[in-house]
């Protein structure tokens, strides 16, 4: 179904702070021609109705802080893989973690995009988004332009997301997300690599200020 026009209920926060998009996936082969039309159809409906769901049951004045955290990391990793998320945003540092520095990293990268968007939802403001298109990129992912509407007239925000077909269950994850161009997946990359650089390639430093950050958060 083609959503292309249709304003949806969004936020800004969710829409153009989702950390850390970026997935390794087994490699597709390029799509046919019809088939890469129905699929960048499809991904432009699951953007829409990924929006339509995020709003429908996070945003709520009604909702307590806990049961919203609780509906949040559930979205987030049914549309998300973060772990294999986690560990491309970490680089060639995740090589250096051993396995117990590789498990509470994941679980604070974790923790960090939970609590850092409960606090964007409880802040909702009425923000809008338009799906624009959706066309095929590199013969097996979708990008899908959206706009960040804002309530008070400024100019519309551009959003890219970049969308997979995962192979093992065909369902569609978001791998990353552009916003006015930039990746947020690189940006998040370029911020872990810059404060493991800081403390001389330290990974226990790096660990006590992501626990230092999801801290501040909750």
């Amino acid at each position: 179904m083609n959503t292309r026009g249709r304003k949806k209920e969004g936020r800004r926060g969710f829409m153009a702070g989702l950390v850390a998009l970026a997935l390794a996936f087994t490699a597709a082969q390029p799509l046919e021609a019809a088939r890469a039309d129905d699929f960048s159809a499809d991904a432009e409906t699951f953007i829409g109705d990924l929006g339509d769901r995020v709003i429908k049951e996070l945003t709520g004045k009604d909702l307590d802080r806990e049961e919203r955290a609780r509906r949040t990391r559930t979205i987030l990793n049914e549309h998300f893989a973060v772990k294999a998320i986690g560990q491309w945003v970490l680089g060639r540092y995740w090589r250096k973690a051993d396995k117990a520095q590789q498990e509470e990293y994941l679980k604070l990268f974790e923790d960090l995009i939970v609590v850092t968007y409960v606090n964007r939802f409880e802040n909702y403001k009425g923000e809008t988004f338009a799906v624009n298109s959706a066309a095929m990129k590199g013969g097996k992912d979708a990008i899908v332009q959206t706009n960040i509407v804002q309530p008070d007239g400024s100019p519309p925000i551009k959003v890219d997301w970049r969308v997979r077909l995962r192979k093992r269950d065909g369902k569609f994850l978001i791998v990353d997300v552009f916003v006015e161009g930039v990746s947020m997946s690189q940006t998040q990359r370029s911020e872990f690599a810059s404060v493991i650089r800081q403390n001389g390639g330290a990974i226990d430093a790096f660990l006590k200020e992501l626990r230092q950050r999801v801290k501040k958060a909750a």
